[in-house]
């Protein structure tokens, strides 16, 4: 027996107790008044002020709700290969409590922070999204705090299928995850990288097309296949197969930066927690603004500091104060616009958004993940076709605005370029979809449907006032 029912009597009760804790101060909330989740991280880019008082009131006013007994992980079976996991448990937690049985969950999010209820309401990918999907396709069963105050468990076939099938790209607007039964995976103790440079585009993409048909490229099994477009003229795929040995292993936590090593070597070995967070120690690349990759600053840098986590603080730091847009007025600079975007674009028409974002939007790198759905199973709020391959591009930045543009010039720009390309993009970050457009994208009619059975009175946020208009 899988699931909360399958767990070690002692914990299910402690598990239930905080879910009972949670249900009631959940429902002692006065009605109209929002709530959300007091979380100690964030891996959204639609930022908010300063957490919550000492009575669980934030700035705006809004009630926070205290999950940190949700943040552990309650039980891996090792022989069935699952594991229960309290919906705010970051990722870097979940990893550690699986590797020592040599298992691993089916996809794990590049940054440690990520935590499994956010990437499932969210979505999330990584480097074995080619082969293993999102993260919601691994989940089993889901115990979720709805918006009108239950607790149900969800499944692919039970009364609450349809809440399961649609809690993915939800955002927490149709409940909270309490905890989730997710598939496992074997690993070995380490992984054989070799990094394979193109020269265009469309050399590129069609390499990803063939490792998807094929499972492998050169002779080199794709257990993990994600790269970096450093310009048009230059990008690299990396293809990453389990090993049992390593001549030898490279460590990116201290003075080496992973992405640059795609340009220095065509062959690595790292252990597998090591892989699973390569870029995490300098956000992708996103360190670089802070100089933690430059040689005498980095052995500076406390290494417990090199993590996305603490980088993401300081730019929520200079947002809220307005450090750079300051500077950039005084210097009289044109201001810069945040592009922060994560697209989704089929694998035929990758080479023209890639062409398009280096001429129109000139950020660089840029990362790639190619992935496809898992099954033939859909998910309603983020329209995928079964069997199709997608190509991820990742970029976070800031660009300087042309003169006489404002803010959101590059982010809409762009937004039209993916629905011209049959694309989609996550939400995470800030989006200016009209309503009309937003609903048609993301299956306005089945979201309401569910808001409906779930969160009749609109205790919580819909999705396009949580994703668009940033309230």
């Amino acid at each position: 027996m899988t699931g909360l029912a399958g767990m070690p009597p002692a914990k299910r009760a402690a598990h239930e107790a905080a879910v009972a804790r949670l249900r009631d101060a959940y429902a002692a909330v006065p009605p109209g008044v929002p709530v959300r989740l007091a979380k100690p991280t964030s891996n959204l880019f639609r930022f908010r002020d300063a957490g919550a008082d000492a009575k669980g009131a934030s700035p705006d006013g809004r009630r926070e709700l205290d999950v940190s007994a949700f943040s552990r992980v309650l039980h891996v079976d090792a022989v069935g290969r699952t594991a229960v996991v309290g919906g705010m448990t970051t990722y870097e937690d979940l990893a550690d409590a699986t590797l020592p049985h040599g298992l691993m969950p089916l996809v794990v999010p590049q940054l440690k922070t990520i935590t499994l209820g956010g990437a499932v309401t969210g979505l999330g990918i990584e480097s074995t999204s080619l082969r293993s999907g999102m993260p919601h396709e691994s989940v089993l069963e889901m115990q979720i705090l709805t918006g009108d105050g239950r607790v149900v468990l969800a499944t692919a076939d039970n009364e609450h299928s349809d809440l399961f099938f649609g809690f993915p790209n939800s955002y927490g607007t149709l409940g909270y995850s309490l905890a989730l039964t997710i598939e496992l995976e074997p690993v070995k103790p380490f992984v054989h990288l070799r990094h394979f440079r193109f020269p265009d585009p469309k050399a590129c993409t069609g390499a990803i097309a063939d490792i998807a048909a094929a499972g492998q490229y050169a002779g080199h099994r794709a257990d993990f296949v994600d790269g970096t477009a450093f310009s048009p003229g230059e990008l690299y795929l990396t293809v990453g197969a389990f090993s049992d040995k390593a001549p030898w292993v490279s460590d990116y936590t201290r003075q080496k930066v992973f992405y640059q090593s795609q340009r220095a070597f065509r062959e690595d070995f790292l252990t597998i927690r090591d892989y699973l967070w390569r870029w995490d120690t300098d956000w992708f690349w996103c360190s670089r603004s802070f100089g933690v990759q430059n040689r005498f600053i980095r052995p500076l840098w406390p290494r417990r500091y090199r993590r996305s986590d603490v980088y993401r603080k300081l730019v929520a730091f200079d947002r809220r104060h307005g450090l750079t847009a300051t500077m950039d007025e005084n210097a009289g600079r044109m201001p810069k616009e945040s592009v922060i975007q994560d697209v989704e674009i089929p694998v035929a028409a990758g080479a023209d958004f890639l062409e398009f974002f280096a001429r129109e939007v000139k950020m660089s790198p840029v990362w790639m993940c190619p992935l496809r759905l898992r099954g033939q199973q859909t998910w309603p709020l983020y329209p995928m076709k079964p069997g199709e391959v997608y190509v991820n591009f990742g970029f976070w930045g800031m660009a300087r605005l042309p003169a006489g543009q404002g803010d959101g010039y590059y982010n809409r720009r762009i937004e039209d370029e993916v629905s011209a390309l049959g694309g989609h993009k996550s939400l995470y970050s800030t989006s200016f979809y009209t309503e009309e457009e937003f609903r048609r994208r993301y299956n306005g009619a089945a979201y309401d449907k569910l808001k409906s059975e779930y969160d009749r009175d609109g205790r919580l946020l819909g999705l396009y006032d949580k994703c668009v208009r940033g309230r």
